[in-house]
């Protein structure tokens, strides 16, 4: 088991996030998270990444245990350099062009040489089919051009977990097929996955398992044919109907 995630839970001030969310993650899985908007799925992922602390819970990854609610500064170090985030809104510096964008965090973040960074951050951009657009900024790029920027500087940590953050919905709907595409190889690829997102089409295909979450906590789980095509629990079968109709 890569990663294990017990007893997760969070607050706003009295408002209850997420409540003993559960979770368990072997190399090469790609697990997809649904649920409707405020359902605790996008606060889950970041707690995973430590963006958000959690009130309480625990993580194994990769052989070390952490309590969630009391990491060390070390501890959490730790846990970014084997997971990398995507985010919803690509999150790029509009200053920098999109090769320094990838490399910024190998260069600044783990003191790697410029030389180096660069090249294994051309290897990164040319996975995702914009090395002919290194030298490009942010604000000469499409949304997808900026999202797989995106997603080049998190396979440039050459993370033991990525974890997505609805990475298209930010995007056109002509161009989330060529993020959804990308996704799909490195899946293929059997890169270790963690993907919050609403297209129903990508989870059922490219899943190895579903999740579906509403009021922070996990309402059902299992495989795509399990849950998107038979469903057991009412809410599911709700949420999943806005999409059939």
């Amino acid at each position: 088991m890569l990663m294990q995630i017990r007893g997760v839970r969070k607050s706003f001030g009295d408002h209850e996030v997420l409540r003993d969310v559960n979770m368990a993650l072997d190399r090469g899985d790609v697990i997809t998270i649904l649920g409707p908007s405020g359902s605790g799925k996008t606060t889950f992922l970041r707690c995973l990444n430590f963006l958000e602390q959690a009130d309480g819970g625990t993580m194994e990854l990769a052989g070390d245990k952490i309590n969630l609610a009391s990491a060390s500064k070390k501890e959490i170090a730790s846990v970014r350099k084997k997971t990398a985030f995507v985010f919803q809104n690509y999150n790029l510096f509009a200053n920098k062009t999109a090769l320094e964008n990838v490399t910024l965090g190998l260069t600044a973040g783990r003191g790697m040489d410029k030389a180096k960074a660069e090249a294994i951050g051309r290897k990164a951009l040319e996975k995702v089919g914009l090395l002919e657009r290194a030298g490009y900024y942010p604000a000469q790029l499409s949304g997808g051009q900026q999202q797989r920027v995106g997603i080049a500087r998190a396979l440039a940590l050459n993370p033991e977990v990525l974890l997505f953050d609805e990475p298209t919905s930010a995007l056109d709907p002509e161009l989330t097929g060529e993020i959804l595409s990308v996704i799909k190889t490195l899946a293929s690829e059997k890169m270790t996955m963690v993907v919050v997102t609403h297209e129903m089409a990508f989870a059922r295909d490219t899943s190895s398992h579903i999740i579906f979450m509403d009021g922070g906590v996990i309402v059902e789980q299992g495989s795509p044919k399990d849950v998107i095509d038979s469903p057991k629990e009412a809410r599911t079968k709700a949420f999943l109907a806005r999409f059939n109709a």
